[in-house]
């Protein structure tokens, strides 16, 4: 029998960590904030005490990347106390920690998939906070693997799939940014990794930790990444939107984004035999279900 704690369950990995199919004798725990907030001492403290747990997964992160930059305290409270938090408490409970983290914490200034062992330099509050909860984990437990994923959809939560969805039902044209380059990656997926990592880490005391890249393979644009999304929507007969390229310079916000975020995979397909899937066919399967949903909710407002 193994309890694993998982931390952010209502978010989109968490989710997904919580619908996947795990073994027979796994079973998972996700409290609420209010529950447990990563954040305060004593809360960490009081959810580790309640049971003897077999590992803590930690997909809970502060995502807002706009907003970051005006609320620092919270930014770097939940993505780097937090992550400190846990490292402290799992190391001294003797299990592995499972830490989730982002492409952000590098610059975007490579010109070839970033490895794990290459520098990082975040450009933003957001990139700065999850790069801290990084060391903070790392240096704090040992026995712990640091994942950097990328571009998350998912069916839940907000997402570029989903916001993508709502603005082509009712603009006939929208302008997305051509020249950031990254992953897009499916949320159900980064939840099989940290399945896979986590279960590894519990049957092997010396199976590798450190710092690994998951994202679904492959690259592409938000302009690329948005015409493949309006592309399955047409498929299925839904009002899709003319999509304009434009440059990353038409559409100001506070917070900088790398140009380019494109993550190494290789050494986690080595480590853990994990291998990641074509990014098209991975999300694809995210924007059908969110079409069908879509389909499902109008039927369901016509037939009351």
């Amino acid at each position: 029998m193994a309890d694993i704690l998982v931390t952010g369950g209502a978010g989109q990995v968490g989710l997904e960590l919580l619908a996947h199919a795990w073994p027979q004798g796994v079973t998972l725990h996700a409290p609420s904030r209010a529950e447990l907030d990563i954040t305060k001492p004593e809360s960490v403290a009081a959810v580790m005490a309640s049971r003897h747990w077999a590992a803590v997964i930690n997909p809970a992160a502060y995502t807002a990347v706009d907003k970051a930059e005006s609320e620092i305290g919270e930014a770097f409270a939940i993505n780097a106390l937090g992550p400190a938090l846990l490292a402290q408490a799992t190391k001294a409970a003797g299990i592995p920690l499972v830490h989730v983290s982002t492409d952000y914490v590098f610059d975007g200034s490579g010109t070839r998939p970033y490895l794990p062992g290459d520098a990082i330099a975040p450009i933003g509050v957001y990139g700065a906070s999850k790069a801290a909860g990084e060391l903070a984990v790392r240096s704090g437990n040992p026995r712990s693997v640091v994942l950097r994923t990328a571009w998350v959809v998912s069916p839940h939560r907000a997402n570029f799939a989903k916001t993508m969805l709502r603005l082509g039902a009712t603009r006939d044209s929208l302008g997305v940014v051509a020249d950031q380059h990254g992953s897009p990656t499916s949320a159900t997926d980064i939840a099989a990794a940290l399945a896979a990592i986590t279960q590894h880490l519990l049957a092997d005391a010396e199976a590798p930790t450190g710092i690994y890249h998951f994202t679904n393979a492959g690259q592409t644009t938000w302009h690329g990444f948005a015409a493949h999304i309006f592309a399955r929507a047409a498929a299925a007969r839904l009002k899709t939107p003319a999509v304009k390229a434009i440059a990353t310079s038409d559409y100001p916000t506070p917070a900088r984004r790398p140009a380019y975020s494109v993550l190494d995979t290789a050494s986690l397909t080595r480590d853990f035999g994990i291998a990641p899937r074509p990014w098209q066919e991975a999300t694809g399967e995210t924007i059908d279900a969110l079409i069908q949903a879509s389909n499902s909710s109008a039927e369901g407002s016509r037939s009351a």
